[in-house]
């Protein structure tokens, strides 16, 4: 075997992964069409094709699906044999990719990040932020960091931290010129800011608990946001009432420049989890943020 048909095999194994040539391209730092080209490669020195390419998607045929059986245990195994060395030798290494959303960053992950990669030197951090619902695996990341109602069942997920909970504020300017809500059917006459969901466009309903029920209600307003960060701001410009994380209002309510209204029915939610496929081994470089954010939250 030459060396070049390495590259030939990994390429598959992580498009065959990724059920992509982006993410994977992303997760070895080479362009979509070297990894085209090193699969064209192995194939043609397989004598059969190993994937069925569309202008949208790929997919395995059947010769692909029984090579990938075949040599994704043993690819994995010396992948994890070189992570392995390294953490042995306490330096787990590599490139690390983590899908969050901007409120989750702000929350839970920023609070941990400088102390890690302090920590781990040899670990490179690549943070995507998004708010819609980011398939971890297709994208080719190695964790996620949601509220812990938007993770997979299928996904491990480590609390980072406690409950959190929910907040509507204003600014003291909106409410000279609007009445203080008593109650959440009350929104009905204000102008609220709204969130619009990047992924399925739909708009957030502000939860409430009412007589010992969730109850949602769809809300009105002159602005719609995508940003859930941009609602803090955005209450603090007098611009409406903001649906936030209580966390991220305090500061603000305790010098007044935001004020709390409707707290008895404001509810409480799980919280942030750290989530990551099930693997049969877990790579050393995300064992150990798994391990520090544990350690950091568990002080916390």
């Amino acid at each position: 075997m030459k060396l070049n048909q390495l590259d030939g095999l990994v390429a598959f194994w992580k498009v065959a992964e990724h059920r992509g040539f982006s993410a994977a391209a992303a997760v070895l730092e080479v362009s979509p069409s070297a990894l085209s080209q090193a699969i064209r490669q192995l194939e043609g020195r397989l004598g059969v094709r190993l994937l069925n390419r569309t202008t949208r998607s790929i997919s395995l045929t059947e010769a692909g699906e029984a090579y990938l059986l075949k040599i994704a245990p043993a690819l994995g195994d010396v992948l994890n044999a070189g992570e392995e060395l390294n953490a042995l030798q306490g330096r787990p290494s590599g490139v690390l990719r983590i899908s969050a959303a901007r409120v989750s960053i702000a929350m839970v992950l920023q609070p941990l990040l400088a102390g890690f990669m302090k920590t781990y030197p040899d670990v490179h951090i690549e943070l995507s932020s998004d708010e819609g619902y980011v398939d971890i695996v297709e994208r080719g990341f190695d964790a996620g960091i949601r509220l812990g109602e938007s993770v997979q069942k299928d996904m491990v997920a480590i609390p980072l931290g406690g409950p959190v909970a929910a907040a509507v504020v204003g600014s003291p300017a909106y409410f000279k010129q609007h009445p203080v809500p008593r109650h959440p059917s009350d929104l009905a006459e204000h102008n609220c800011v709204r969130f619009r969901f990047s992924g399925s466009g739909s708009i957030h309903k502000w939860e409430f608990t009412v007589d010992g029920s969730t109850v949602e209600h769809e809300i009105g307003g002159r602005l719609t946001i995508s940003d859930s960060l941009f609602a803090l701001d955005a209450a603090l410009d007098g611009l409406g009432l903001a649906y936030i994380f209580e966390q991220l209002a305090l500061p603000h309510i305790r010098t007044k420049k935001l004020t709390r209204v409707l707290s008895e029915f404001s509810p409480t939610f799980p919280g942030f989890y750290l989530y990551y496929p099930s693997r049969r081994q877990q790579p050393a470089k995300l064992k150990a943020l798994v391990e520090y954010a544990l350690k950091h939250f568990g002080r916390a």
